[in-house]
């Protein structure tokens, strides 16, 4: 039995189980995965947070070749996809690697019981499904490189996607907006839409509702905040996504505190699988509050140079404040007089994970109709259902689901 229980092979396995590699030569992590989205995704997952990175295309077959010859890394990542027996094929691996080895595998089975099957009966450290997504190699992989254990009691309840943009005006509500019906879409899972915006959002006049009172109430009065809050305040947008905005006055002082925040998000994690955020920045320290909790920051951007500078003063922040991951979104990709993406690539260092092109006059048509811009843009529909498979990892619809928009056509 290998360290962290990774299980060694069978007896008549064809090859002998090496001695430990105790040489400070080794790898930090060799990588066999079989397509270039897994490539591209493990890459981007482990960008800035894990050094020596080491990335063959293969599957676990190739590994257990290349193995047979090469010293063990400290952490090995896999694929079984399309593998016929890929229990036997771990057993065999296990002959081929020395025992402190931390294995984790990629594969294309969703089963609850298979990855049981692994991680408590084979040992190995973790298992992930495809589509692979950065989030997801940063929140579950890296700590197991790292040999950290996850903490249950921070992982629990539902994931904080917020939605920021680098500066104002870059089309960062119509971003979460449309990205909440899309994840209530495509993963079937209940979402909350969470409009900070207390006196100027427009995330209501979008879906075509009209906002409750009380957002403010229990932002600023965290004990008032209590379980029927999400009851009253909360506006049925379809079956499986609500919404929670405030329409505030002009002249009002809203002043949300950072308990507050907690309290709210607190609730909304208790009871949705998603809760999108439509982020105003720069931030209050409550709204602080609301990045340091989410698992997921979406940095909205446009082709120019002020964008560039402030996106990357947006991913500093949610470094320091310790967000699990930042993904850079290009709006508006292509507008005329625009940077051009190997600019925008040099000013970011990396290239933008989703690009949505310039798409002005079918956007504010949406807008003006009260309607969500997915159900009018086909362009549009198609990188918001990218950005939702980088935030889920779930594919963008389900053969034979309803539409996205039967909440519109009648359910």
């Amino acid at each position: 039995m290998l360290e962290n229980g990774f299980q060694t092979a069978l007896p008549e396995a064809p090859h002998p189980v090496p001695e430990r590699d105790t040489s400070e030569a080794r790898v930090p992590l060799l990588a066999f995965v079989s397509d270039d989205d897994t490539e591209t995704a493990l890459r981007a997952g482990l960008l800035n947070t894990v050094d020596g990175v080491h990335v063959h295309r293969g599957t676990i077959l190739h590994a257990i070749k290349y193995l047979a010859k090469e010293p063990t890394p400290r952490a090995l990542v896999v694929d079984i996809s399309g593998v016929p027996n890929p229990i036997y094929e771990l057993d065999n691996l296990a002959a081929v690697c020395t025992p402190d080895v931390r294995v984790l595998v990629i594969g294309e089975d969703a089963d609850v019981g298979f990855y049981r099957e692994l991680v408590r009966n084979m040992g190995v450290a973790e298992y992930l499904h495809k589509p692979l997504t950065r989030d997801h190699v940063g929140r579950l992989f890296v700590p197991q490189i790292a040999g950290v254990t996850i903490d249950a009691a921070t992982s629990r309840g539902g994931s904080v996607v917020a939605v920021c943009g680098a500066r104002g005006g870059v089309g960062t509500t119509t971003i979460a907006v449309n990205l909440a019906l899309q994840l209530a879409g495509s993963t079937r899972g209940h979402v909350a839409l969470l409009d900070l915006h207390l006196r100027q959002g427009t995330t209501a006049l979008m879906l075509g509702v009209k906002p409750e009172g009380g957002l403010r109430i229990a932002l600023e009065q965290p004990e008032r905040a209590d379980a029927l809050f999400l009851d009253r305040v909360a506006v049925e947008v379809d079956d499986r996504l609500r919404l929670i905005a405030a329409d505030e006055a002009l002249d009002g002082t809203p002043a949300p505190t950072p308990d507050g925040m907690r309290r709210v998000l607190d609730l909304l994690r208790r009871r949705f699988n998603y809760i999108v955020i439509d982020m105003p920045i720069p931030a209050t320290l409550a709204e602080m509050q609301a990045l340091r909790g989410a698992r997921h920051l979406l940095a909205v951007m446009v082709p120019d140079l002020v964008s560039i500078r402030d996106a990357v003063r947006l991913r500093e922040l949610a470094d320091a404040l310790g967000n699990s991951h930042t993904t850079m979104v290009l709006n508006h990709a292509g507008t005329l007089g625009g940077l051009k993406l190997p600019l925008i690539e040099q000013g970011l260092g990396s290239k933008p994970a989703v690009q949505i092109p310039e798409l002005a006059k079918p956007l504010a048509r949406a807008t003006n109709l009260g309607k969500p811009a997915l159900g009018q843009c086909a362009p549009f529909r198609k990188a918001i259902a990218l950005l939702a498979q980088e935030v889920s990892g779930a594919p963008a619809q389900r053969k034979g689901e309803r539409s996205l928009f039967g909440w519109r056509r009648g359910r």
